[in-house]
């Protein structure tokens, strides 16, 4: 047992406690503020719905605990306990040493390690979203939705692993640069075969019908040179009722898509205004700056796994002896690099956080007042039983938008026009 095996036990045990540690203290924050509704939220939420929202956030918050230590105890067990090097030896004699056969193997293993999260992710629907009213799917929904991203998963990532691990005898050293190449070309090629493809696989969409609402958000594409092929409902409430909005694809694939569940929710103005901070998003260039930051972190991952594809002690401590290859060290890699990367967390969300303020900084603008998104937002968090009174320290490392009262704030600082009472 040596210096690689206790640094990747304290990576593994140390974000561990750190969940559950924050976990518990925004446990203790939200506990502090639920016997009435703060001041600050007057306006915005209903007592009884805040006290909706104070208990979903508590049961979110036990399921999420117990879930941190299972999901830690699975991989230790995966890590510490052999099975994965002799997993290895049991699939090469199975299935040979092509590379399909490699790729293979990081699959199955993918799979099986994903197996013991499916009766978390089970209870978490049917019984945690059932019981404040979100769940609207039914099991038979549920079980073929993650059959169809396991076929996806052999159709689409089991080639590209293939393909992957064949640069190494195409390229030698180098395999890692012409790697990555080939990783973000998939990616940036799934950003135009997706809309089309794969999303009317799980979800059904149709045009907007003509009316006013198609019209106003058109002329907000007009106004603001965001031309789209066309706008279209998605029907997420076949699954859940809570809401969202985004623009997909881009040049002339680009289109706009909201949940039928937001139209339900919003006036034809607050509709408009969750659009242009999308738009806003789009303008100000962010999806170009997080994809340029995704391909250098990704540049990075590669060239690490290169180096310690080449380090024997990388291999030892958790039972294999160096001569499995590339395969394994992309494995491990992706193994215990969330637990490294997790500290990174609020850095990555301050800056995310940064582009929500200037989306919202552009809608309101747009928009010419502020009223219309503070009123989405309000409803919104109201809708989807959000936390309002998160602890920082949480919010900072699990929030990629600011809580509703930063945003508000932040509105409220405008020199535009206002038809919406502050929060007070």
């Amino acid at each position: 047992m040596g210096l690689v095996f206790w640094t990747a036990l304290a990576l593994i045990l140390g974000k561990a406690v750190a969940e559950i540690a924050l976990a518990r203290l925004n446990r203790k924050y939200v506990l502090a503020n639920r016997e009435r509704l703060p001041e600050a939220f007057a306006g915005v939420m209903e007592p009884e719905a805040y006290a909706k929202s104070v208990e979903y956030t508590l049961a979110k918050n036990r399921l999420a605990q117990f879930e941190t230590i299972y999901d830690t105890c699975v991989l230790l067990l995966a890590l510490f306990s052999g099975f994965l090097p002799w997993f290895f030896g049991w699939f090469k004699n199975l299935a040979g040493n092509s590379v399909w056969a490699t790729a293979g193997y990081l699959f199955a293993v993918g799979l099986l390690l994903g197996l013991p999260g499916l009766p978390v992710s089970w209870y978490a629907q049917f019984r945690l979203e059932q019981r404040f009213g979100f769940n609207t799917t039914t099991q038979k929904l549920w079980w073929i939705d993650r059959l169809k991203g396991l076929a996806l998963g052999l159709a689409l990532g089991l080639p590209l692993l293939a393909l992957v691990l064949k640069c190494v005898d195409w390229a030698g050293n180098n395999w890692w640069i012409w790697a990555w190449a080939l990783v973000m070309g998939f990616q940036l090629l799934m950003l135009v075969l997706a809309p089309a493809l794969i999303m009317p696989l799980f979800n059904k969409f149709t045009p907007l019908p003509e009316g006013t609402l198609r019209e106003r958000l058109l002329g907000l594409g007009r106004r603001t040179g965001f031309h789209a092929r066309n706008i279209q409902l998605m029907d997420g409430s076949k699954r859940s009722r809570h809401s969202n909005a985004f623009f997909t694809g881009f040049g002339r694939w680009r289109k706009i898509v909201l949940f039928d569940t937001l139209v339900q929710q919003l006036s034809e103005p607050e509709l408009e205004a969750v659009l242009a901070h999308e738009i806003g998003h789009y303008k100000k260039r962010h999806i170009p700056k997080m994809m340029l930051f995704s391909a250098v972190s990704l540049f990075v991952a590669f060239y690490l796994i290169s180096w310690l594809a080449r380090q024997q002690w990388f291999y030892t401590p958790f039972g294999f002896n160096g001569a499995e290859g590339i395969v394994v060290a992309i494995l491990l890699f992706g193994l215990l690099s969330g637990c490294a990367t997790f500290w990174l967390s609020p850095l990555l969300h301050l800056w995310s956080r940064r582009y929500e303020y200037q989306a919202d900084r552009y809608a309101a603008e747009t928009m010419g007042e502020i009223g219309s998104l503070s009123g989405a937002l309000r409803k919104l968090n109201e809708k989807n039983l959000s936390n309002l009174t998160p602890h920082p320290a949480y919010s900072g490392f699990y929030y990629s938008h600011p809580t509703l009262l930063e945003r508000e704030q932040a509105l409220q600082s405008l020199s535009v026009g206002r038809n919406e009472p502050a929060l007070a």
